[in-house]
C-alpha cells in the first residue's frame, strides 16, 4: 500500500513539473510572437530576461529577494483556498501592515524595540484587515471576492494618502520616512538586495506545511475546503475555520508586508504609488496556483516567479526592450503559467 502511495505522491510531482514546463513554453512563445510584432528580438529579449534572473550570481540573489514576499503571499492564498475560500486580500493586507512599520518608525523608540514593534505592529494590522472580510463572510454571507477587493483599493487609498500627506519624508515627498537603520532586517550580501528575509520566509513555510498537514487545525481546514458539508456533520465549526484561515492570510500577507519595507535596500519605506508593494499579493495568487497550492511547491515557484521581475531590467537594458513590453512579457507568462490551476480550482469549485 505505501508503494502504491508513493508511486501516487511521484507521478503528481512529475505531472506537475511536466505541467509548469509545457505552460512556460508556451507562454514564451506568446511572448516571442508578442515581441516580434513590437519589433524587437524576441531571442535577445528572451535571452537576457532569464540571464538577468538567473545567469549570474548578482541576478540570482536579485531573484531570490523578490521570491521573499511572494513565498509569504503564495502562502497566504494556498491557506484559504484550502479551506473552500477565494481570498485575493493579500494585496491590500500587504499595504497596510506596511503602512504598520513606517508609522513604529515615527515614533521615538530604543532602538531594540523598533523590529519587534514593526512585526507586531505591520501583523496586527493586516490580521485585523482580512479578518474584517471574514467577519463579513461568516456574518452575513458576502462573497469574500467582492469584499477582498473592495478592502484592497480601501487599503491602497488610505496607505497612499498616509504616505503623502502623514509619513512623508520632507527631503523626499515622493516617499514615506524611513525605517531607521535598528529597525530594518539586515542583508545578507553586501551590494545586493537579498536580505535576512529569506530565512524568515522558507522557515514559516515549512512550519505552515507541517500545520496544514501535521495538525488538527490543518486537518480541519483541508477538510472545510474538501467539503463543508460533511465536515459541519462531522462536528467541524465552519464559521471558525473560515475565520481562522483569514487571519492566518492576514498573518502571513502581513509578514510580507513589513518585510519588504524594513528588509528591502535602498528606500526602506513606501514610495509613491507604492510601487515597491503593488502586486504582491496578487503575484502571490500565481505562485500558489503554480505550486498546487502546497507549501513546499510554492518555494520554486516563488522563485520563478521572482525571476520573471529580477530579470526585467536587464530585458530592457541590453534587448532594448521598453517597459511597457516587458510588462506585457511578464504578464503572458504569468497568465498562462496560472492557468491549469485556475481551472483546477474551479473544477473543485464545481465538485463542492
Amino acid at each position: 500500500m505505501s508503494s502504491i502511495k508513493l508511486k501516487d505522491k511521484y507521478g503528481d510531482i512529475l505531472m506537475a513539473f511536466a505541467e509548469v514546463t509545457v505552460a512556460t513554453l508556451i507562454g514564451l512563445g506568446i511572448s516571442a510572437i508578442l515581441i516580434k510584432v513590437g519589433g524587437y528580438s524576441p531571442t535577445s529579449a528572451l535571452y537576457y530576461l532569464f540571464k538577468g534572473a538567473f545567469g549570474n550570481l548578482y541576478g540570482f540573489y536579485t531573484t531570490l529577494s523578490y521570491s521573499i514576499p511572494l513565498m509569504l503571499t503564495g502562502l497566504a492564498f494556498a491557506v484559504s483556498v484550502r479551506a473552500g475560500l477565494f481570498n485575493i486580500g493579500a494585496e491590500g493586507q500587504v499595504y497596510i501592515s506596511a503602512l504598520g512599520a513606517i508609522m513604529v518608525a515615527s515614533i521615538a523608540l530604543p532602538s531594540y524595540l523598533y523590529l519587534p514593534a514593526e512585526f507586531a505592529v505591520g501583523v496586527t494590522f493586516a490580521i485585523a484587515w482580512s479578518l474584517t472580510a471574514g467577519i463579513l463572510k461568516v456574518w452575513k454571507g458576502v462573497n469574500e471576492v467582492v469584499s477582498t477587493i473592495m478592502l484592497n483599493w480601501i487599503a491602497y487609498w488610505v496607505v497612499e494618502y498616509s504616505r503623502s500627506n502623514i509619513y512623508y519624508d520632507p527631503l523626499s515627498p515622493d516617499r514615506t520616512i524611513r525605517i531607521p537603520v535598528s529597525g530594518r532586517l539586515p542583508l545578507l550580501i553586501p551590494n545586493t538586495q537579498l536580505y535576512s528575509g529569506i530565512f524568515i520566509s522558507l522557515a514559516v513555510v515549512v512550519i505552515f506545511y507541517i500545520i496544514i498537514w501535521k495538525t488538527a487545525i490543518g486537518y480541519e481546514i483541508r477538510a472545510v475546503g474538501l467539503n463543508p458539508n460533511a465536515s459541519k456533520y462531522g462536528g467541524i465549526r465552519i464559521s471558525l475555520v473560515a475565520l481562522e484561515a483569514f487571519a492566518i492570510s492576514g498573518l502571513l500577507a502581513g509578514l510580507a508586508g513589513v518585510m519588504e519595507t524594513i528588509g528591502r535596500p535602498p528606500t526602506y519605506a513606501i514610495v509613491t504609488s507604492l510601487t515597491n508593494l503593488v502586486n504582491l499579493g496578487f503575484n502571490g495568487i500565481t505562485v500558489s496556483l503554480i505550486g498546487r497550492n502546497n507549501p513546499l511547491g510554492i518555494i520554486p515557484a516563488s522563485i520563478f516567479i521572482g525571476g520573471l521581475t529580477a530579470g526585467a531590467t536587464s530585458m530592457q537594458i541590453f534587448a532594448g526592450v521598453p517597459l511597457e513590453m516587458v510588462q506585457a512579457v511578464q504578464g503572458v507568462i504569468v497568465i498562462v503559467l496560472a492557468i491549469p490551476g485556475v481551472i483546477r480550482l474551479i473544477k473543485s469549485k464545481i465538485r463542492r
